[in-house]
């Protein structure tokens, strides 16, 4: 199943299921239990959103080696996380905007996972019963901020408005979080290629690692990590990450 955000006819946002071209309007968030209401809408015609509405935005930093290294990093021994408000949250299509364009500020491609129902001291092994589905996001990351604000955390760096583009679906089959290629352009040239595989800590770990700490609820997103290949955008710039199975996220950059 592929389930969207968006907005038709000028109504409020509204969750669906996407299927041949179309759109069934469903009640409330898949993840919330939402049910079809017999609308349907042709799937050009809509404005598609972000495809979730998180309580929060959990993100996992230097979980590729080589872009740990590429940064100057140390990969660390466990998982390390951050929070990304959620109000960084934009939908495919929509721009990216640089508050300060004299600043570095780098894409980050990224395998998303939406949590599917409430996640407490859950072991590694039953992780994965807890996802609802996958979907892309781009964690983008202003570096002068991150190294202002090192080592207090990384939340003023990943927390602008528009800095967590999302989508354009979250889907719940056929995707395995341990062998997802990631992809993504500038300007149509590939700048990162890199698989899950190579994750250090997969996904059933974070998402167990996350829930020892934390309370996971239905909807909340879990950024991954990235592989390497971050670089700058610029205003003009398009980046789309694609990840087979999802599709592709686009945005430009103004």
């Amino acid at each position: 199943m592929r389930y969207i955000r968006y907005v038709a006819e000028d109504a409020p946002a509204r969750w669906g299921v996407a299927a041949g071209g179309s759109v069934e309007e469903l009640d409330a968030a898949p993840y919330a239990g939402g049910r079809p209401t017999g609308r349907v809408f042709p799937l050009d015609s809509v404005q598609l959103l972000a495809p979730v509405e998180p309580s929060k935005i959990v993100c996992i930093g230097r979980n590729y080696q080589d872009h740990a290294a590429e940064l100057g990093n140390v990969a660390p021994p466990e998982p390390m996380f951050f929070l990304k408000a959620p109000s960084a949250l934009i939908g495919p299509g929509e721009a990216i905007v640089l508050p300060h364009p004299e600043h570095t500020v780098h894409w980050e491609a990224e395998l998303a996972v939406v949590v599917g129902r409430r996640m407490k001291n859950v072991a590694e092994e039953d992780a994965l019963q807890y996802v609802f589905g996958y979907t892309i996001a781009n964690d983008v990351s202003d570096r002068d901020f991150q190294r202002a604000d090192a080592p207090f955390g990384f939340g003023r760096a990943k927390s602008f408005d528009t800095f967590c583009p999302c989508g354009p679906a979250v889907v719940t089959a056929g995707i395995d979080p341990s062998d997802a290629l990631i992809t993504l352009t500038c300007n149509d040239e590939v700048r990162q290629s890199g698989s899950t595989r190579q994750m250090l800590h997969p996904v059933p770990k974070l998402l167990s690692h996350l829930s020892h700490i934390m309370t996971l609820l239905p909807g909340d997103l879990v950024l991954t990590g990235t592989p390497r290949g971050v670089g700058a955008m610029r205003p003009g710039d398009l980046i789309e990450i694609h990840v087979p199975g999802i599709g592709t996220l686009a945005n430009p950059v103004v």
